[in-house]
């Protein structure tokens, strides 16, 4: 691909994610919460207008862009626990043990696509709910162990799927508009 080709694509790409997020701004509450289950795999809690904008802004930015880089995250772990004690979260006695055990590490050989280990997806099929909880070397589904989500995914679905997108742990990004369409 040349630079022109390149230099196209990029503006077609910023042009379709601009369109998203000024989308974004005639959205109802329930709309935006829709909006941030797709984009995040999981419901909101939440049903702060403003709040919701700015969270789906940021992650149809994230998904188009990228996120922080590995060495951004590391450094984030590093000065986590160095945070003053007033910035985090207080928690009773009995669970800092297990909140400290719980702390994801950033692993190379991982995908960082997965959550941390311990973590239970949840997935309704068909009106079913299905939870595969995440292991250090793969998943538990109904006590039984298996080494990929896609394997899992085609068992519960009955077709292969994309394990990660079956999950909610990967979204599929709108094409790129076609040169015709960009001018």
């Amino acid at each position: 691909m040349d630079k022109r080709e390149q230099l196209r694509t990029d503006r077609c790409t910023a042009a379709a994610v601009t369109e998203q997020l000024d989308a974004l701004e005639g959205m109802t509450v329930g709309e935006l919460a829709e909006k941030y289950r797709e984009v995040f795999g999981v419901p909101t809690r939440t049903r702060n207008k403003s709040y919701l904008r700015k969270k789906v802004k940021w992650r149809i930015q994230e998904l188009a862009e990228g996120g922080l880089s590995p060495r951004a995250l590391a450094k984030i772990e590093e000065l986590a626990s160095l945070a003053p004690v007033r910035w985090r979260t207080p928690l009773p006695n009995d669970e800092l043990a297990v909140a400290v055990a719980m702390t994801p590490r950033l692993d190379p050989n991982r995908d960082p696509r997965l959550p941390p280990p311990g973590t239970e997806l949840v997935r309704i099929h068909n009106g079913v709910e299905h939870r595969v909880t995440v292991l250090d070397d793969g998943f538990e589904y109904n006590g039984e162990r298996h080494q990929t989500l896609s394997k899992l995914a085609k068992l519960i679905a009955g077709t292969p799927w994309n394990g990660y997108m079956f999950f909610g742990l990967q979204h599929r990004l709108r094409p790129a508009p076609s040169e015709e369409a960009c001018g």
